[in-house]
């Protein structure tokens, strides 16, 4: 199974979301995407087995196929259209996680801090992953 994840700035959360997908689901290939060079790399340290950086990556169904799971969330601008796009349109579940830091808030989710977000989504991957057996 094939899961991308998807961070900018400095890759923080991304590096969070790679050390708990490596460790829940071993099995899992990840694709770490970086909006720039800086969270790429901080993902590649984390553990990801493959990595690329910028919008051209993620904008392929090849890597967004109907087998995968994207984990991504909402970056301060640095998810262009293009990416958003890709990720909206592709076949595969989605976990995305939100940030108000970013002045978005998503009615229905809770509030709860950087680590409640790894954490929770790590298991919906997991879940996922159980009932697509």
């Amino acid at each position: 199974m094939k899961i991308v994840v998807i961070d900018g700035q400095g890759g923080r959360l991304g590096k969070l979301l790679v050390e708990a997908v490596k460790d829940r689901i071993p099995q899992a290939e990840v694709l770490a995407v970086g909006t720039n060079g800086i969270a790429t790399a901080t993902m590649q340290k984390a553990g990801a087995d493959y990595v690329a950086t910028g919008e051209n990556p993620v904008d392929a169904d090849v890597v967004l196929g109907p087998l995968g799971i994207v984990v991504a969330h909402s970056i301060l601008g640095e998810v262009t259209p293009r990416i958003a796009e890709a990720v909206g349109g592709c076949r595969g579940k989605k976990i995305l996680i939100p940030m108000n830091s970013c002045g978005v808030s998503v009615a229905g989710t809770q509030e709860m801090g950087l680590a409640g977000y790894v954490k929770l989504a790590a298991d919906q991957a997991e879940a996922f992953l159980r009932g697509a057996r």
